[in-house]
C-alpha cells in the first residue's frame, strides 16, 4: 500500500547541514520537474516584491523569500518532520518508534508543489510554495507536475494507494487509472444517519489514522483489505462515492490546543482523537517534550 498525503504550510525551520540532494529523492523520474521549479523559485526570490506577490506573502512571511533562493544548500529534515500543522501533529512521527518510522518510509509519499511526491523520510529543506502559485517562466505547476507524476507512479506501480491529499494536491498528479486506489474523505454521521463532510477537523483524523496504520503496519492491498484492518481496530472507514471511501467519525474530543484560530482550548495538550465506533478513545503515544 501507498499513502499520499497533502503537505502543510506551515514547517518546522532548520535541520541537518546536508543539503538537498535530488538523486536521493522518491521517483527519481521527477528530477527534471524539481529542478525546473526550484529554479525557478530562486529566479523569483531576486526581486523581493515580486516573491512576495507571486507566494501572496505577508510582510510578516517575507523572510520566507531567503528560503527559497537558498533550497540547494539550505538544511534539510526528513519530509514527515519538516511539516507541522493539524495532520502532522496528530501523526506526530516524531514519537514513533524505529519500526513505525520505517513503514513511513516505504508506504507514505508526502506531494509537495516544489518536489512533487516524496517518501517520507526523504530530506527536503524548508520552502515557500504552494499548489495554486503561478512561477514566472513555468507553466502552471498542475501541467508542469501532473502527466509527469502520473507516470512516476504507474513506474512504481504500487499494488493500492490511498489517497488522502487535498483536491488541489491530487490535481497535481492524479493516481493512474490501472493502479486500484481509494480518495479518503472524512465525514462525520449524525443522529439521523445522515454524513457530512469535515473540513478542518479532516486533518486530524487523516493523520491519526496514518498514525494508527504505522503502528500496526498492516499488510493491505484493496479497499476492501482497507476496511477490514479499520473494523478490527475500532475504525470505522466505509465504502463512499464510486473509487472513495469514507472515514466516519463519531465524536471530536471537547479540548483542543491545537494551534489555530478555529480550535482553541482549555486543555494545553489536548487534542481531538478519533474515536472507535464504541467511543473510546484509542492509545496514543506519549508526546515528545515541548511537541505541541
Amino acid at each position: 500500500m501507498l499513502i499520499l498525503l497533502p503537505p502543510s504550510e506551515t514547517k518546522r525551520p532548520g535541520g541537518r547541514a546536508r543539503p538537498l540532494d535530488l538523486g536521493t529523492l522518491a521517483l527519481p523520474q521527477l528530477a527534471p520537474q524539481r529542478a525546473a521549479v526550484i529554479e525557478a523559485l530562486a529566479a523569483l526570490s531576486a526581486d523581493e516584491d515580486a516573491a512576495a506577490r507571486a507566494l501572496k506573502l505577508s510582510a510578516r512571511q517575507r523572510g520566507e523569500i531567503a528560503g527559497n533562493a537558498a533550497l540547494r544548500t539550505a538544511p534539510t529534515l526528513a519530509a514527515v518532520d519538516r511539516y507541522t500543522g493539524v495532520l502532522y501533529d496528530a501523526l506526530d512521527a516524531g514519537t514513533l518508534d524505529a519500526a513505525a518510522r520505517r513503514w513511513l518510509g516505504g508506504h507514505v509519499m508526502i506531494h509537495s508543489a516544489p518536489f512533487g511526491p516524496v517518501a517520507a523520510l526523504d530530506a527536503i529543506p524548508a520552502y515557500r510554495l504552494a499548489a495554486g502559485t503561478t512561477l514566472p517562466g513555468l507553466p502552471p505547476l498542475r501541467r508542469l507536475w501532473a502527466d509527469a507524476v502520473t507516470d512516476a507512479l504507474a513506474a512504481a506501480a504500487p499494488t493500492f494507494v490511498l489517497d488522502l491529499r487535498s483536491e488541489a494536491y491530487a490535481a497535481l498528479g492524479p493516481v493512474p487509472a490501472g493502479i486500484r486506489s481509494a480518495y479518503l474523505r472524512v465525514v462525520t454521521r449524525g443522529a439521523d444517519g445522515t454524513t457530512r463532510a469535515l473540513n478542518h477537523f479532516n486533518k486530524h483524523a487523516k493523520g491519526d489514522l496514518v498514525r494508527a496504520l504505522a503502528t500496526s503496519r498492516p499488510r493491505i492491498a484493496t479497499a476492501r483489505g482497507l476496511i477490514d484492518w479499520a473494523g478490527a481496530a475500532g475504525l470505522d472507514v466505509r465504502a463512499g462515492a464510486e473509487g472513495e471511501l469514507d472515514l466516519v467519525v463519531r465524536q471530536l474530543s471537547a479540548a483542543c490546543s491545537l494551534p489555530c484560530a478555529r480550535c482553541s482550548r482549555r486543555s494545553r495538550r489536548g487534542r481531538h482523537r478519533l474515536r472507535s465506533r464504541s467511543g473510546a478513545r484509542r492509545p496514543r503515544g506519549t508526546p515528545a517534550p515541548g511537541r505541541r
